[in-house]
């Protein structure tokens, strides 16, 4: 077999979503369903599904000797590689809490002079982010890393409302 990073991308894809065997250079074998690969590194996640759960292995594309394909996935074990990693559905909300929820990360990254607006339900950070509901860390999205982290952890920090009082006493 060609060197595994000498591949790239196109001949790694002929691996994805099936059972294989790794070779290292450790002298070491892996199984497992390979999930993706990295295109930089070359690196591999395999993953190996268990009765409480699923474990994941990084394998470093330098350390690959050899892969051989062991089984193709059926369609039950492709779904759960396809649905593996994805977030857990959060409850719904109702409008006025989206409306609530939305209000409060809007204004708290205003104070933090973050430059976001609205676009219907979502917040939108300097075009490049977008926040839906319920409006946690992990809702938010982007392409660019270091503004996703950067918003996240301002979204974690966070401090809990207030609850406001409608009649506040009156001071002289």
């Amino acid at each position: 077999m060609l060197g595994w990073t000498l591949l790239g991308p196109l001949q790694w894809l002929r691996y994805v979503h099936k059972q294989v065997k790794v070779k290292t250079g450790l002298d070491e074998e892996l199984r497992g369903w390979l999930l993706t690969v990295d295109p930089v590194s070359a690196s591999m996640v395999l993953v190996t599904f268990k009765e409480d759960g699923a474990s994941v292995r990084v394998v470093m594309g330098h350390a690959v000797e050899e892969v051989e394909v062991l089984q193709e996935a059926d369609e039950e074990t492709a779904e759960r590689l396809r649905t593996a990693f994805l977030p857990q559905n959060s409850p719904s909300l109702d409008p006025d809490e989206v409306r609530t929820k939305r209000g409060t990360v809007l204004r708290w990254l205003q104070q933090n002079r973050v430059p976001v607006e609205e676009d219907g339900d979502e917040l939108r950070v300097a075009g490049v982010l977008t926040i839906t509901a319920p409006f946690r860390p992990e809702d938010c999205c982007s392409s660019n890393q270091i503004i996703l982290d950067r918003i996240q952890k301002l979204i974690q920090i966070q401090p809990l409302p207030l609850e406001t009082d409608p009649d506040p006493p009156e001071t002289d």
